[in-house]
């Protein structure tokens, strides 16, 4: 693996959903939007880096996981507003 601009942006995706996922395991009371928004920028990050670096099953992951969070990121705002 080289260290280019895409695989940083990846790597720095994959951390984003990694601390979203410890943030679930920890937090008393979540705030769904914060957790939802970093599994989006996480994903949209990864795929980001996987336009440069393609693997068909990462990029179909990381599409399905970024519609996932839209989707709680969507829900967790109606219900506040």
């Amino acid at each position: 693996m080289t260290i280019d601009l895409p695989n940083i942006v990846g790597l720095l995706g994959s951390a984003l959903m990694v601390i979203a996922y410890g943030y679930s395991n920890i937090a008393r009371q979540m705030n769904f939007r914060l957790f939802n928004l970093l599994n989006l920028v996480g994903a949209l990050m990864l795929i980001a880096s996987l336009t440069v670096h393609f693997n068909m099953a990462s990029m179909a992951l990381e599409i399905v996981w970024a519609m996932i969070a839209l989707f709680g990121l969507i829900t967790a705002w109606r219900k506040r507003a």
